[in-house]
């Protein structure tokens, strides 16, 4: 095995590992389970995931503990306290605490009272709505404020759906949101699905973190593409399944600065009302057969979808 290809299966372990730890927050995750997914002895794991990742496997796991929790904090505000911690793993109340007022610098129930506040503050001043940056696009989308129509029509336009299990192969950006990600599209992506001939088919947006939690730095965005049955997307692409089941789906047309209001409608208007709550399972952006981008005005379509279960 070459130098290149050595390296690629390296990259395409650890993105095995993180997703695994994404999905399953609310298990042990012990260090020989983990390197049992890699295909690592345990004391090399721990090596080779400090070194690529950049921070120790326990640092790594307490970060996303800690910020999948805020994220359900501030989308379901009837979820307790305690619930939201053991759904990340944490074994006590006082535990979690202890961990998130380290990591944000006030209790869970405060910092949760703080985002409502912050959301009804928006509400009532909805020119001042900051759009979640970021989101995939198929031309150089025109910068606008979100309106409040645009917030209304959105609400309306939210369905539940049962979706199938679909295989994809995605390529990850990880840093900043907003312009970097709409490059990382026209730059890297596209032409990339282009070499494979992959065009017209259902492509995907992931940011797998929330730029208003996660270091700017650390923040991770998976652009995806449907693939055939046994398709190879050699280096620096990797394969992975969206799960089915039934999610929540915005129907969202706008340009890319009203995205951000749209994931608020979805996230924390819609949900904590609906009865309905999170799991594991990814978020994202889907662009069907019908999505579309006007290059004019800058205004695109396509399906926000967040999974679902009952609360």
């Amino acid at each position: 095995m070459g130098e290149r290809d050595s390296r690629a299966e390296y990259q395409r372990r650890m993105h095995k590992v993180v997703e695994y730890i994404d999905r399953h927050l609310d298990e042990s995750l012990d260090l020989d389970t983990l390197a049992g997914i890699a295909n690592f002895s345990s004391f090399h794991f721990h090596r080779l995931f400090s070194a690529w990742m950049g921070e120790t496997l326990g640092d790594y796991l307490r970060r996303r503990r800690l910020e999948t929790a805020a994220q359900r904090l501030a989308a379901q505000p009837r979820m307790p306290v305690l619930a939201v911690a053991l759904s990340v793993g944490f074994g006590s109340g006082e535990a979690f605490t202890r961990a998130f007022r380290q990591r944000f610098g006030s209790a869970p129930s405060a910092w949760r009272q703080e985002q409502a506040r912050r959301r009804a503050a928006k509400k009532s001043n909805p020119g001042q709505l900051i759009s979640k940056p970021g989101q995939a696009s198929t031309g150089n989308l025109r910068d606008t404020v979100a309106s409040p129509q645009a917030h209304r029509e959105s609400a309306m336009n939210i369905t539940l759906i049962d979706r199938q299990p679909v295989t994809i192969a995605y390529m990850r950006h990880t840093g900043p949101y907003g312009e970097p990600v709409s490059r990382f599209w026209h730059e890297v992506f596209f032409p990339w699905m282009q070499l494979h001939g992959l065009q017209g088919r259902p492509f995907y947006g992931m940011g797998q973190d929330d730029p208003s939690i996660t270091a700017p730095e650390q923040c991770r965005y998976d652009a995806g593409v449907e693939v055939p049955e046994g398709f190879q997307p050699g280096a620096n692409a990797y394969l992975t399944t969206i799960p089915g089941g039934r999610y929540a789906s915005l129907a969202f047309k706008g340009s890319v600065a009203d995205v951000g209001a749209a994931w608020d409608v979805l996230l924390r208007d819609w949900l904590p009302a609906s009865g309905l709550r999170f799991d594991a399972r990814p978020c994202f952006e889907y662009y069907g057969p019908d999505a579309s981008f006007d290059p004019a005005t800058g205004v695109f379509t396509c399906d926000i979808c967040i999974p679902v279960v009952p609360l």
